[in-house]
């Protein structure tokens, strides 16, 4: 049988999400501690995989077992074996042949930013010393949004098939003391928020105007763009699934 698992994570301490050989990820813990709990060799597929430092609110992934009998008591238990920066919310019987990657019909970010020193934000979000024209930065972001080729946001030599996303929100925010940007599109390519925040904080200090980031996005150059941000004010915030590939609806 097919299981979706909900979880989040702070992920400091991991070097991303997915496995890699002589680091500790948070598949490799969280697979490791399923495979103790349920007695078997538990493989996890995730939603997709976040960087070395990113965290997530909410992040799915799926795994095959012979049947859970009781989800909240397994709950409980991983709650109780996984480390304090890993915490599961849900397990959810799917179909067989649901993917908790391809499946996924959306997934949103948040990249948070403070504009003052703050000590309590110093692992959690990106310090940004300079004044921002907010105004500036929303014009731009305006700019991703729809279906388009998105390679100058893309960290060079990815294995993907296409650069093409489809952006539905892109907008710049405070809230409380920090400025706070939200994406959400059908797929993201890696690097492409940390790139897309730097080249828009660039436009937030005056280096690049708006016409510029238009220029950058037609270029497919990632040379052109600005320079990713730090890890740690990353966030993936939500994935949404059709309600159909579960068991219940």
């Amino acid at each position: 049988m097919r299981y979706f698992i909900q979880f989040s994570y702070f992920g400091q301490a991991y070097h991303g999400w997915q496995n890699q050989p002589n680091a500790v990820t948070v598949q490799s813990v969280l697979e490791d501690t399923l495979s103790k709990l349920l007695r078997s060799k538990i493989e996890v597929v995730g939603a997709g995989r976040t960087d070395a430092g990113v965290h997530a609110k909410e992040m799915f992934a799926h795994f095959d077992f012979d049947k859970i009998d009781n989800g909240t008591e397994l709950i409980y238990r991983l709650n109780s074996f996984l480390p304090k920066d890993i915490a599961v919310q849900k397990i959810i019987e799917a179909n067989n042949d649901a993917h908790a990657r391809f499946a996924a019909a959306s997934r949103s970010y948040e990249y948070w930013v403070c504009n003052h020193k703050n000590p309590f934000y110093k692992d959690t979000a990106h310090f940004v010393k300079q004044e921002l024209d907010l105004e500036a930065m929303n014009r731009a972001a305006i700019l991703l949004m729809g279906r388009k080729d998105f390679e100058c946001f893309s960290k060079t030599n990815s294995d993907v098939k296409t650069f093409i996303c489809n952006v539905t929100h892109a907008e710049w925010s405070y809230k409380e003391d920090l400025l706070v940007f939200k994406i959400t599109a059908d797929r993201f390519l890696r690097n492409m928020v940390r790139a897309i925040v730097g080249t828009l904080l660039d436009v937030g200090r005056g280096r690049y105007s708006i016409r510029d980031v238009n220029t950058i996005i037609k270029s497919k150059d990632r040379s052109r763009a600005g320079a990713s941000v730090p890890a740690k004010g990353l966030y993936l915030t939500s994935v949404v699934y059709p309600n159909t590939i579960f068991k219940n609806g």
